[in-house]
């Protein structure tokens, strides 16, 4: 009695559903659509590829990176800038006590006044050998000399300019004879303070590192591609960092192999400030590609599996056209598929389990 009241319900159920399963289609009366809970929607029509996704590392390119090192050795009396500080270009960003200074502006006033010497006797002896009064060998002699003043002179600004001094400062010097051990290091860029290499009371010896400045205005992404996934991807490929809306193109694309991980190194360039992401800072990034043949954004519920292979079902004035695909790519919650497609069909987007059930005579189960 039991068993005879079980094959009676599942008899109203399928008279209920009027499915009539076919090899490629699922048909369904009109009236009877709503009980199988199947949701319709359009195919959204893409235009990119996710290839794939990988970690990437963000960095700042070299050439947008400085140092400001000590120019002489000395004593440091004051810093002015902390990390994490933007600095203009010019802004006075060290000063240091440094006694070689003395000893250099010491050497250019010494140039400075045999020059000065030295063009009073190039002027007299030009004028005495237009008169006549001197030989040609003489005034030869005193243009010789002149030129070596000269060109002392100008190696001991030269030197001075290097160690730091501006031009008005040693404007100042030649003017003043003043000799000062003060040393002004300025930054080189407008950018951010990066790093901090001393502290203020430290004697540090010439060149020593003192900050590291950096121009945030284009920051680079370092990512590791999988040797075998290498050749997939083409310079100009869009990349887009996870839980982010900031996107970057692909610049380049490494010649060699890691041999610790097997991972080739791809560049991606990022445009524009960006507050979002820092330097040095480790992500997730996903690699988009564009497509030349006519793809589709479909919601993973949308897909079903058979036999290894992928199917969507297309709404028709029977029912539903079992409809295979090919899926190229998977974004979240959302498929990228491609296939005999139009951007007018209509989907099951919701419910693709019960018609894949009563596609394959499974009734409600998959």
């Amino acid at each position: 009695m039991k068993m005879n009241k079980l094959l009676l319900i599942a008899l109203n159920l399928l008279l209920v559903c009027s499915l009539v399963h076919a090899e490629n289609a699922v048909k369904i009366s009109a009236e009877h659509f709503g009980n199988l809970g199947v949701t319709l929607g359009k195919l959204q029509a893409a235009s990119q590829v996710p290839l794939l996704t990988a970690p990437a590392k963000v960095v700042v390119p070299p050439e947008q990176e400085y140092v400001v090192s000590a120019s002489q050795a000395g004593l440091i009396t004051k810093l002015n800038a902390a990390i994490g500080d933007k600095v203009k270009k010019g802004d006075v960003l060290v000063e240091l006590n440094s006694p070689d200074l003395l000893s250099m502006q010491r050497l250019y006033l010494k140039a400075l006044s045999e020059l000065q010497q030295g063009s009073f006797l190039y002027q007299r002896d030009k004028k005495l050998v237009q008169e006549g009064v001197i030989a040609e060998r003489r005034w030869q002699e005193t243009q010789g000399q002149y030129n070596a003043f000269l060109s002392e002179a100008d190696e001991h600004k030269q030197l001075l300019q290097s160690a730091g001094m501006t031009t008005s400062d040693i404007a100042h010097l030649s003017k003043t004879h003043q000799l000062s051990s003060k040393l002004s290091l300025h930054a080189p860029i407008t950018g951010i303070i990066m790093e901090r290499m001393a502290v203020a009371g430290e004697r540090v010896g010439n060149l020593a590192p003192i900050y590291r400045v950096a121009n945030l205005d284009e920051l680079w992404l370092e990512i590791n591609i999988p040797q075998e996934r290498i050749s997939v991807l083409k310079i100009g490929d869009a990349v887009q960092i996870e839980n982010t809306d900031i996107t970057a193109k692909i610049s380049l694309l490494g010649k060699s192999v890691n041999p610790e991980n097997q991972t080739v190194l791809a560049r991606a360039v990022i445009k524009g400030n960006q507050s979002a992401i820092r330097s040095g800072q480790r992500l997730n990034i996903q690699i988009i590609q564009a497509s030349a043949s006519p793809i589709f954004k479909v919601p993973n519920t949308a897909i079903a599996q058979n036999a290894g292979k992928s199917f969507i079902f297309v709404r028709n004035k029977d029912g539903f056209a079992v409809t295979p695909i090919i899926v190229i790519g998977k974004q979240g919650e959302e498929s990228i598929i491609s296939g005999e497609l139009s951007a007018n069909d209509d989907i099951a987007i919701q419910g693709a389990v019960a018609l894949k059930a009563n596609w394959l005579g499974l009734g409600s189960e998959e």
